[in-house]
C-alpha cells in the first residue's frame, strides 16, 4: 500500500503537507504511511482514498492485506489459517444474501431480474432519443416530488430548448436544468464503472443546488433542520460527519452482499435520514439509489410526484424512520422499478 500512496500522490501533483492538511493529521504522519513505517487506521484510509482518488475497495484490500500479513506471516500454519479464514468468510456472506424479506418483496424481485434479462436482450434497440425522453419523464417527476410546478412540456423546453417559461421561477428553471446534468453525471460514473463514494454524493449535491444556493451546494449542512411534515427529526449538525463516514463503511460492506434493489432502496432511504444537506437532499438520493440501479444494469426507477404517488413515498419513509421498518419502503422502490422496466420495454418494443 506505501507505493500506491506515493505513486498515486505524485501523480496528483499533491504535496504531502497538502495530504496531511486534508487528513487533519502532522505531514510527518502521512510521510511514514508512505514508507510503511505506520499503518492508517480505517477511517484514514478511507479519507486517503478520497484525497489520492483511489477506489475505496483497492485501498482497504492493500491496507487489509498488509494487517493480515504482519499478523501471520512468521506462522508456520498461516496457509491453512487464511483457507480456513476464507471459507468462513465465504459463509457468512451466503448467510448475509439469505437475508429474510417479506413474500411479497422476494416476489417482486424475482419478476424485475426476470424482466431486466429480458432488458439485455433488448439493449441493442436502445437510443438517445429513447434514453432522453425517459430521463426527461424522471427529471419531470423528481421536481415534482419537492414542489416543482414545471410541467413535462414545459421541463423539455427549458432543458432541451434553453427556453424560458412565463410565469415559472427561475428556481425552478434551475431545478430542471441542474437535475438533467445530474443525470448525465450519474451515468458518466456507470460508464466508467465508479463506486459511489463521497466525491460521488457531494458532486451529485453540488449540481443539485448550483446556481440556487452557492454557499451550502456540495457541502454537508451545519445547521439543525426539520423536515416538513414529518416526525423523524435528523441527526444534529456535529454528528452529519459521523453518520456520512458509517454510511460509507456500510455501503463499502453490504455493496456486494444484498441484492442490487434493495442496496439501491437502503441507499436512498439511509442517506434522507441522515438528511446531510439543508436542501436537495430528496434528490440526491434519489439520483443516487439510480446510480446503483444503473451500475447493475437496471433501469431509472422513476417515483411519481403526483398527490397520491407522493403520500405513498413519504409515508414508506417515515415508517422507516420512525418504526425501523424498510419494508414498506423496499417494496414501493422494487413496484416503482418493476412499471419502470415495463416502461421500457414497451417503448423498446413499440420502436421495433
Amino acid at each position: 500500500m506505501k507505493s500506491l500512496l506515493k505513486t498515486q500522490r505524485e501523480k496528483k501533483g499533491l504535496l504531502i503537507r497538502e495530504v496531511a492538511q486534508y487528513l487533519g493529521v502532522d505531514a510527518a504522519l502521512v510521510s511514514k504511511f508512505e514508507s510503511g513505517n505506520r499503518r492508517p487506521t480505517r477511517k484514514q484510509v478511507i479519507a486517503l482514498s478520497s484525497v489520492l482518488d483511489i477506489p475505496q475497495d483497492v485501498l482497504l484490500t492493500a491496507w487489509l492485506k498488509e494487517i493480515i500479513l504482519n499478523e501471520v506471516e512468521n506462522e508456520s500454519v498461516a496457509l491453512q489459517a487464511l483457507q480456513a479464514a476464507e471459507e468462513d468468510i465465504k459463509y457468512r456472506i451466503n448467510s448475509r444474501n439469505k437475508l429474510s424479506y417479506p413474500s411479497e418483496i422476494k416476489s417482486l424481485l424475482s419478476e424485475i431480474d426476470l424482466l431486466k434479462k429480458e432488458v439485455d436482450k433488448h439493449r441493442h434497440m436502445d437510443s438517445y432519443r429513447i434514453a432522453q425522453a425517459l430521463e426527461l419523464e424522471y427529471t419531470y417527476e423528481s421536481n415534482r416530488i419537492e414542489g416543482n410546478t414545471l410541467t413535462l412540456k414545459e421541463t423539455d423546453l427549458v432543458v432541451n430548448e434553453g427556453l424560458t417559461i412565463s410565469g415559472k421561477s427561475m428556481r425552478e428553471h434551475l431545478e430542471a436544468i441542474n437535475h438533467k446534468d445530474a443525470v448525465e453525471y450519474i451515468k458518466f460514473l456507470v460508464d466508467k464503472n465508479s463506486e459511489m463514494n463521497e466525491q460521488a454524493v457531494l458532486t451529485v449535491h453540488n449540481l443539485i443546488l448550483r446556481g440556487i444556493d452557492v454557499s451550502n451546494a456540495g457541502k454537508y449542512r451545519h445547521v439543525q433542520v426539520m423536515i416538513k411534515g414529518s416526525r423523524h427529526v435528523p441527526p444534529q449538525p456535529y454528528m452529519v460527519a459521523k453518520f456520512m463516514e458509517d454510511f460509507f463503511i456500510w455501503f463499502q460492506q453490504f455493496r456486494t452482499v444484498i441484492h442490487p434493489l434493495v442496496l439501491a432502496a437502503e441507499v436512498h432511504e439511509r442517506l434522507v435520514t441522515i438528511h446531510p444537506f439543508i436542501d436537495g437532499n430528496g434528490r440526491t438520493s434519489r439520483l443516487l439509489m439510480n446510480l446503483i440501479l444503473l451500475k447493475h444494469g437496471y433501469v431509472i426507477a422513476n417515483l411519481k410526484g403526483d398527490s397520491e404517488s407522493r403520500l405513498a413515498y413519504y409515508n414508506a419513509l417515515e415508517k422507516a424512520q420512525t418504526n425501523g421498518d424498510k419494508s414498506d419502503f423496499i417494496k414501493l422502490i422494487a413496484q416503482t422499478e418493476l412499471n419502470s422496466i415495463n416502461r421500457y420495454l414497451s417503448v423498446i418494443k413499440g420502436q421495433a
